[in-house]
């Protein structure tokens, strides 16, 4: 398994949020490029950033906090928030972005996903926060009637690289993942699953491992800043 620290954007600053909302964020760093050199001299594969502004907007917004990791750092980054059309598919994947994360237009446009997934094949995922199981868009504002496993089932035959599945409830509250959830949605698929959501602990880290289904890797964001999970620990026992 992967692990993929979090770096969330919000007015070119790295915060995290409760629960997905605006409100209620924590400023961790005014520098993401020094966040994302940190996590790589600790040995991370990856970096999971979000655009938090552009969520909301449904535009790129913190575009030069963008620019400014990849220039500092040469790991494979994956990006979400406000990605809604080709063209700025096209930009932020020519721009240096290993992989580019789908949420509402999964939903409101899933042909978008379908092409963008054929011209650009092993970099497109889809992104799937879930409230109560149901998907929610937008930046987690607007909920829909969706199941995030039917969500998933429509993607099977797609091409795309990989499901980020968000439980939003968990999500900033280090209160654990919901593995159970996780799983099932893992299970029901073929596309690797990435767990995101309230990954708190080492504990937490484990019983993804160990879950039964084969998760590509889980995201972590506040307990690597508050110094819950201690990231060589962590990468440790993934690699284990």
């Amino acid at each position: 398994m992967i692990l993929y620290p979090a770096i969330d954007l919000k007015d070119g600053q790295c915060v995290r949020l409760l629960r997905g909302e605006m409100d209620k964020a924590t400023v961790f760093s005014d520098s993401p490029a020094d966040q994302a050199r940190a996590f790589a001299d600790a040995g991370c594969e990856w970096l999971h950033l979000v655009d938090l502004n552009g969520a909301f907007a449904g535009r790129p917004v913190n575009g030069e906090a963008v620019e400014a990791i990849l220039e500092a750092v040469s790991l494979p980054a994956q990006l979400g928030g406000g990605i809604r059309d080709m063209a700025t598919i096209e930009s932020w994947l020519g721009r240096g972005i290993a992989r580019v994360i789908l949420g509402t237009v999964a939903v409101e446009d899933p042909d978008l996903v379908r092409e963008a997934a054929r011209a650009f094949p092993g970099r497109v995922a889809v992104g799937i926060d879930a409230r109560g199981g149901r998907v929610a868009t937008r930046g987690w504002a607007e909920e829909t009637e969706v199941e995030a496993i039917d969500l998933a089932r429509r993607f099977e035959d797609a091409g795309v690289a990989a499901i980020i599945y968000t439980d939003i409830e968990r999500d900033g509250a280090m209160q654990g993942p919901n593995v159970a959830a996780t799983a099932a949605l893992a299970r029901a698929v073929s596309i690797p699953v990435i767990a995101s959501g309230g990954v708190s602990s080492l504990e937490d880290l484990e019983a993804l491992r160990d879950c039964g289904a084969p998760l590509n890797g889980a995201i972590s964001g506040r307990a690597l800043y508050d110094g819950a999970i201690d990231l060589a620990e962590a990468l440790a026992l993934l690699k284990g």
